[in-house]
């Protein structure tokens, strides 16, 4: 039985070879993968517009690029070319190398950002570009500490009348300044819209559920914010979200975000608290609270000391109390005590809500014997 032999062509002389064709098909091939594995692990992953004139590019430490441009084109101009050869780059006020209406912004790990602005020959500032750098790893951050309560920002209001105050805490290493202040009622479909002033300590945020006010402290830890369209003595339906962009001076930008009702970050003011007598005290209502105190009652604790502490800057946290009551009050509060209670501690807190207590108010009923004598014999010598 004779074996079949392989199928083989031969070629003649003069015939052109495949050899060729096919090692063109390969570089195509190959051209093609490396083409969509630089696209699937491109760096920048995204970038989009904090303000104008301020691009952040979210990068993953890869390297990468990214092209900013001068001047706008027209489209009917191939920007490949990098017309405008003579447009000089500088990066944070040093001249670069490259030239041309693009420029190629490099990017390793979480370097590269800065001021890049555009000259003409002469000098003249054509164009800027702020460049600022996010890690799209939001579980690492490196800009604010967590607080006591395991969060980046730290909300309260005196009332209900729409004000609030949020604060936070700058790592030891990165102190920074806020970039961007966002506060929302949270509503499905709808996002605010966002403006700073010249002065860009304030930021008016609108949208067709709220109109916010904000402003950086003068401490630059902290904002003060207001929704104009807030009404005290509605139904609160919406929680409030507040999101702080934050910088440092190596460009890197993070934010944080926090959600919430007033109701849940509500802290009044300290009591007014006096003496009627050695054994009467009586206290009112913070000046700052909401009335009517019948549609907003609180919650008072009392604290009694028997002894007095001299040195001591709050006896309120620093003694140990002798008794402590609770009473609910929509007006003005006489509370009697014995007569060896030396020092009266009272707080408030909303009484329809698990709120936050105010701050201690104290009083001293009772004066040291010692120092009254010294008192009355420093009268009689200056008499």
């Amino acid at each position: 039985m004779k074996m079949r032999k392989p199928y083989k062509t031969e070629r003649k002389a003069g015939e052109p070879s495949n050899l060729g064709l096919e090692n063109k098909m390969k570089l195509f091939v190959v051209s093609i993968l490396c083409a969509f594995f630089l696209v699937s692990s491109q760096n920048p992953t995204s970038h989009w517009t904090l303000q104008p004139n301020v691009l952040v590019l979210e990068v993953d430490g890869n390297p990468g690029q990214q092209p900013i441009s001068c001047l706008e084109m027209p489209e009917n101009v191939v920007t490949s070319d990098n017309h405008n050869q003579d447009v000089i780059w500088k990066k944070n006020g040093a001249e670069e190398a490259q030239r041309g209406n693009w420029y190629l912004v490099r990017l390793v790990e979480s370097l590269g950002g800065g001021n890049y602005t555009c000259h003409s020959p002469d000098g003249a500032l054509l164009n800027y570009t702020e460049v600022l750098i996010q890690h799209n790893e939001t579980k690492r951050r490196r800009i604010l500490v967590k607080n006591q309560q395991e969060d980046y920002l730290k909300c309260s209001t005196q009332n209900y009348n729409g004000e609030f105050r949020c604060s936070w805490t700058w790592h030891s290493n990165r102190v920074g300044k806020a970039a961007l202040i966002k506060a929302q009622r949270m509503s499905e479909g709808q996002n605010s819209h966002c403006s700073v002033e010249p002065s860009r300590h304030q930021w008016m945020c609108s949208s067709a559920q709220s109109n916010f006010s904000c402003s950086v402290d003068d401490s630059g830890s902290g904002i003060s914010c207001l929704d104009w369209q807030h009404c005290p003595y509605s139904e609160e339906r919406r929680q409030v979200q507040v999101t702080v962009f934050v910088r440092t001076d190596q460009f890197l930008l993070e934010s944080y975000s926090k959600r919430f009702y007033l109701s849940e970050i509500v802290k009044p003011d300290k009591v007014r608290i006096s003496k009627v007598n050695k054994t009467l005290v009586e206290w009112s209502y913070p000046s700052s609270w909401n009335t009517p105190y019948s549609y907003f009652p609180l919650t008072f604790q009392i604290s009694q000391f028997s002894r007095q502490c001299r040195k001591c800057e709050n006896p309120c946290t620093e003694l140990k109390h002798s008794k402590t009551s609770t009473l609910s009050s929509s007006d003005v509060c006489q509370f009697k005590v014995k007569q060896k209670i030396k020092v009266v501690c009272v707080r408030a807190k909303d009484a329809l809500c698990d709120s936050e207590w105010s701050e201690w108010t104290h009083v001293r009923l009772k004066r040291d014997e010692g120092k009254q004598k010294e008192g009355t014999a420093a009268m009689n010598d200056t008499t």
